[in-house]
């Protein structure tokens, strides 16, 4: 195999696994080397965004998730189940990424319903993240996968910069004109 294009972290949430593949197949036929990481319970998440779990060589981290209000979807465990510090509930939010996440220098992609928040992103950013970009509303999945997808075809076939490549993936259409970039 010859070098990749980019490297990818790909990080799935529940219920995501459908526009997921789709991604990585997508993402793979351009040259990018992806290495998928499945959301099973909290600390799954946690693990990726503190860095324990998570390659040295990443140009993106995309967060494939389900949003709500600015939140991500994660599965939501019996008392019993949790590990000691894991967070809890069917959400993980701003505050969450705040105790957990290090993310020195990481460009980061928040493919889901609202994670483009302002507030969302700015957690992300106090965490050292490099760049974070998502849709400030709600999105119909299509058009998240569309943008994504015509994002890196930007960055990989036309040697576009992050900000070019965002702009045109954003000028689709009105849904991927919901999507947002933050940079520290």
């Amino acid at each position: 195999m010859s070098k990749p294009e980019l490297y990818v972290s790909l990080a799935v949430g529940p219920d995501c696994a459908m526009e997921s593949y789709a991604l990585r197949s997508t993402l793979e036929s351009f040259g990018v080397r992806v290495t998928m990481h499945w959301i099973g319970r909290p600390n799954d998440l946690v693990n990726i965004l503190s860095g324990e779990d998570r390659e040295d060589k990443m140009d993106y981290l995309i967060l494939n998730f389900h949003g709500d209000e600015g939140r991500f979807y994660i599965n939501e465990l019996a008392e019993e189940i949790y590990e000691p510090n894991e967070p809890k509930g069917e959400f993980f939010c701003a505050t969450d990424v705040l105790q957990f996440a290090k993310l020195e220098g990481i460009k980061i992609i928040a493919a889901g319903c609202t994670l483009g928040s302002e507030s969302l992103a700015k957690a992300f950013l106090k965490s050292g993240c490099h760049s974070y970009l998502g849709p400030d509303d709600d999105i119909d999945g299509n058009a998240n996968l569309m943008f994504i997808i015509r994002f890196m075809y930007e960055i990989i076939n036309n040697k576009k910069n992050q900000q070019e490549a965002f702009e045109i993936a954003k000028s689709i259409d009105q849904e991927t004109s919901m999507f947002k970039i933050y940079s520290a």
